[in-house]
């Protein structure tokens, strides 16, 4: 690392009168404002389910319908930008329903004064991860706002994808024996963003893990009906993911951190840093809870896919809807110990995606 640069704590605990960045970083502000704001207003048995996505029968036909806004600073990181972000993050969050993703929205909020290369560079990239994602943009929408108040480029995506009749996925579904499966290693898109950001040069370069993990999911259902939950662990990372499937389905969770992939140069940076990787966010990588029978079988698929290679089983759901450790999330140590894994309060990393 070259040179120090200053890691400011944007959350406040104490203010409960105003939005903070932690209410957009996945974690317990997050949920709080999920909770308290949106869900009384908006309350229906679709929404209660609280996915990464809507699944709505309409004439026969599961629809996955999800919707995303991308804040990401800088537009453009070693391993991608703004634009394919956009159409990974929304692809995804329809895969980890056991859609096939089909269409998308793009609306892009402009700031004046961006020059139209970079809007250029970004609609091209976009494009790009559109079709090799096999995802068409089938409508959009462009504002402009005054100089200073978008931080150049701000892109708000819609997608729609079928979900198969026999596909049944949700947050709600773990159960006690389930084990827990992790697609490869964490925190590499937050480490590229901060390392991009403020000029962080490392012995060997962090690239973003920005990925479309549709092709992998399929390859994952092929094998086996056996899954029971898919979550992308973006922000908030695998920590906070894991704790709100652990709530929506009244389980505890059991991680052996031995079995969790970090790379070194992640590992080295989050040490300098100060940053646990557990909470740091991932834009290509998921997770799966699933039958215990099945699990060396969905592994071996995730393995033979390209963005799966790195896959391993981390941990075992336990517990039970009436057990008194439901929701709780923990980790064994390689010392032997254990420790509480709980969601993230605050936010590490501010506008990663």
């Amino acid at each position: 690392m070259t040179e120090a640069f200053t890691l400011q704590c944007p959350v406040p605990l104490g203010a409960k009168d105003k939005v903070l960045l932690g209410h957009g970083s996945g974690g317990t502000l997050s949920a709080d404002l999920i909770r308290n704001v949106f869900l009384p207003a908006f309350a229906n048995p679709i929404l209660a389910r609280m996915d990464d996505q809507a699944v709505l029968k309409i004439n026969g036909a599961r629809l996955a319908f999800t919707t995303d806004s991308f804040v990401v600073k800088p537009l453009f990181f070693r391993g991608g930008d703004i634009g394919s972000l956009a159409v990974h993050g929304t692809v995804n969050d329809l895969a980890m329903g056991g859609a096939k993703p089909l269409y998308l929205s793009v609306a892009f909020i402009l700031e004046e004064g961006l020059p139209l290369e970079t809007l250029s560079r970004v609609v091209d990239s976009l494009s790009r991860a559109a079709r090799a994602a096999g995802v068409e943009i089938v409508t959009g929408d462009t504002k402009v706002v005054e100089r200073g108040s978008g931080d150049g480029l701000f892109i708000n995506t819609t997608g729609i994808g079928v979900v198969p009749d026999h596909v049944r996925l949700s947050a709600s579904s773990a159960r006690p024996g389930d084990k827990i499966l992790l697609s490869g290693s964490l925190g590499d898109h937050g480490i590229a963003i901060l390392a991009e950001r403020e000029g962080i040069q490392f012995d060997t370069e962090i690239q973003s893990d920005s990925a479309a993990l549709h092709t992998l999911v399929e390859s994952m259902l092929e094998t086996s009906n056996a899954i029971r939950c898919l979550r992308d662990p973006t922000r908030g990372g695998l920590a906070s993911s894991l704790n709100e499937i652990a709530a929506q389905s009244e389980v505890s969770m059991e991680l052996d951190e031995t079995a969790i992939l970090i790379h070194e140069e992640v590992r080295g940076a989050c040490e300098m840093l100060g940053l646990d990787p557990l909470y740091v966010a991932n834009e290509g990588k998921l997770i799966a809870i699933v039958e215990p029978d099945a699990a060396d079988a969905i592994l071996n698929a995730m393995r033979r896919h390209p963005l799966g290679r790195e896959s391993r089983i981390i941990g075992t759901v336990g517990g039970s809807a009436s057990g008194s450790l439901a929701g709780l999330v923990t980790m064994r140590t390689p010392f032997g110990t254990t420790r509480i894994v709980s969601m993230l309060t605050g936010d590490q990393l501010p506008r990663i995606c």
